[in-house]
């Protein structure tokens, strides 16, 4: 029969003596597992005499659970210990100046647009701006298309409640503008606003 209490200390002593998870599992093997040391001392229970085989049963029992706890203990400490170290490198300092806000440019379209915009203005013309959403009036009626016409289809035009419906084009606003000033007009529409 083995010596319990060496096999116990022995136990801790190997399972303190590792960092690493998968070695501490195997160590757990040698003593818990089914060819174990403390598997070898049930094996040997079935030879003793009853009353002797009660006592020596609770004493491995005793040495099982003290192995158990230890080995919870470990596992414990290894996951602290790895999630400190992962805590330790993942750590922000903040007490390190900030980054600063990067500096943005303008779109290369946008840009492109308001030169557009600058060399029509230079020559005279406005620029007319408006909503995106329209009334039927501005967007089909005032330029003189019918109730037939196939833009105001449902599969063209994108219609929303009370009688409005998303802008198609760009002449709405020339309508718009052509009631607000006095000719002689020149004027340049656009879809949506650069700026």
């Amino acid at each position: 029969m083995t010596d319990l209490d060496k096999v116990v200390s022995k136990a801790i002593a190997e399972f303190g003596g590792t960092n690493d998870a998968a070695e501490l599992e195997r160590i757990k093997a040698r003593y818990l597992g089914k060819s174990g040391a403390l598997a070898d001392a049930m094996k040997g229970l079935a030879k003793l005499a009853p009353e002797t085989r009660r006592e020596v049963g609770a004493r491995v029992n005793a040495a099982k659970n003290r192995i158990e706890t230890a080995l919870v203990s470990r596992r414990d400490a290894l996951a602290a210990a790895h999630l400190d170290a992962r805590l330790f490198e993942e750590a922000l300092d903040v007490t390190l100046p900030g980054r600063g806000r990067g500096r943005g440019g303008v779109h290369p379209v946008i840009r492109t647009w308001q030169r557009v915009e600058a060399i029509f203005g230079s020559i005279g013309f406005d620029v007319a701006d408006g909503p995106e959403i329209e009334t039927d009036w501005y967007n089909f009626t005032a330029l003189n298309q019918p109730e037939n016409h196939p833009a105001r289809s449902m599969h063209d035009t994108f219609y929303v409640e009370g009688g409005l419906l998303l802008r198609t084009h760009t002449s709405p606003m020339q309508v718009r503008y052509a009631r607000t000033h006095q000719p002689p007009i020149k004027v340049m529409s656009t879809s949506v606003s650069p700026t």
